[in-house]
């Protein structure tokens, strides 16, 4: 029986092209755009069988420590390791850093899968036909890439040309292809021999830090060191700030994969698409007779070859082709399709207003590792939330400066501390917390707990919250 592969899941970007639906603060990985599964818990899905896979390593960041660890705890799945990367340094650090930590764990001979956590890929026989192909050649010495038959030529991907056929059926790498024009790419994909460079990679740890080594020295050096030096934090493992930030900032097709002469491809028929703009969505989504994708509360009528979705409020849509309409919770975008590729400006003038600039960061739920909050309405000197709160979880024991809280449990079973006292609510109960007392909220039950909480004060943020006692190692 073959050794089994480590999946190495890179999950710390912070793209906005899906916007509103994406953000700064929670992009496309960790958002379910349609089904009921986000991005990120499909790729966990795919890397779960025990017989040919490992459990995971997660890359990722501070902010996302606790999406990653909530979205693997929903589907019952246990991660190998969490590493937080404290600063951006591009892909060929965090996989040098990855492959020092599976030499650690698995051994230097271990194969690791590297693979993003925000592609759609249809994970069929063919799929893992191409997995198993791929860690074949790996075992061969080879640095492998994932090529993507193309099935049109796009000009958002870069391309890779193989070359000879090598004993395992993959392909020797003869040059990578930057993001092409359109008439360039037309070439390519009517010459054949030419695929999509998926950023999907499969190798030997040590092979991958020995080229590491001769390729980019620099980069080895410095996520060695981090990993090194590295902390445990919880479930979590924090390289170390100073040595990481040393690493140039690269990604691994310039830094080795370009450069090494053991570079290798598997071509790979199945369906995959990085979703980079809403156009890729709807060409991935199921289509009705009238070629529309839509999620969610909507309505369509006469309305053709266009996506819908809304994860909020009733949308309707009439008359209307080739249009994008995605509604989040407080923004709504509107556009052809068809230039749906162009989202990215509009973000940055959104970002570069100080009016609208919040609507590119954060939405109105923000997740916390106990659960999560919902802002609903904001005054002067009044905001409403909806709390909601895990089994079992709890947050921090606390006090603020500025504010009193009212709390109405609409769903579940509260326990509440506040000062010297601890009591039970229950639906339709409530509590007054009053300015600078101290008090704690924990749900003991079975089922998510949910309440009403009514903020008011001189001062709302969420940096008046001083934190006295806290499970999650928050200051």
């Amino acid at each position: 029986m073959a050794a089994r592969i480590v999946p190495v899941i890179m999950a710390g970007g912070k793209g906005t092209r899906l916007w509103p639906l994406s953000r700064a603060s929670a992009p496309k990985q960790f958002i379910q755009f349609i089904g009921d599964r986000t991005l990120f818990q499909n790729t966990l899905e795919r890397v779960a069988d025990p017989e040919l896979y490992e459990a995971p390593i997660v890359l990722t960041n501070e902010e996302f420590r606790f999406l990653v660890a909530e979205q693997a705890r929903e589907l019952g799945l246990k991660l190998a390791a969490v590493l937080l990367e404290p600063v951006a340094r591009n892909t060929a650090a965090a996989v040098a850093a990855a492959a020092t930590l599976v030499s650690e764990l698995f051994g230097k001979d271990a194969i690791m899968h590297v693979l993003g956590s925000d592609y759609e890929i249809d994970a069929s026989a063919t799929y893992y036909d191409c997995v198993r192909l791929a860690r074949d050649t790996a075992h061969h010495g080879k640095l492998v890439t994932f090529g993507i038959t193309p099935t049109e030529p796009a000009t958002g991907y870069g391309y890779i040309e193989s070359g000879k056929a090598l004993s395992t059926g993959a392909h020797a790498v003869k040059r990578f292809v930057e993001k092409p024009a359109l008439e360039k790419a037309e070439e390519m994909v009517a010459s054949g021999g030419f695929y999509w460079n998926s950023g999907m990679f499969m190798f030997s740890a040590s092979q991958l830090l020995s080229e590491m080594k001769e390729f980019a020295p620099d980069v080895e050096k410095a996520a060695s060191k981090a990993v090194s030096k590295s902390t445990r934090d919880l479930d979590f493992t924090r390289l170390d700030a100073d040595n990481f930030a040393k690493s140039p900032d690269i990604s691994i097709d310039y830094a080795l994969m370009e450069k090494t002469a053991n570079a290798a491809v598997v071509p790979s028929p199945f369906t995959w698409s990085d979703l980079g703009s809403w156009d890729a969505v709807w060409k991935v989504g199921k289509r009705d007779e009238s070629g529309n994708v839509s999620a969610g509360s909507a309505t369509l009528v006469n309305t053709k070859n266009s996506l819908v979705m809304s994860h909020s409020l009733h949308v309707a849509v009439q008359g209307l082709e080739d249009v994008a309409v995605i509604a989040s919770e407080d923004a709504v975008y509107v556009g052809p399709l068809s230039e749906s590729q162009e989202v990215g400006k509009l973000v940055k003038l959104l970002a570069s207003q100080k009016a609208t600039a919040k609507l590119t960061e954060t939405h109105p739920t923000s997740y916390r590792p106990w659960g999560g909050y919902t802002s609903v309405l904001n005054g002067e000197r009044f905001q409403v939330k909806r709390i909601f709160v895990l089994p079992g979880k709890k947050l921090s024991l606390q006090k603020h400066h500025h504010r009193s809280e009212h709390w109405i449990v609409v769903k579940g079973t509260a326990e509440v501390t506040v000062g010297e006292n601890v009591q039970m609510l229950r639906e339709n109960e409530s509590i007054y917390i009053p300015l600078g007392e101290v008090h704690r909220l924990s749900n003991p039950g079975k089922i998510l707990l949910e309440l009403i909480e009514v903020q008011t004060g001189s001062y709302l943020g969420e940096d008046d919250i001083i934190r006295l006692v806290d499970e999650f190692g928050r200051s």
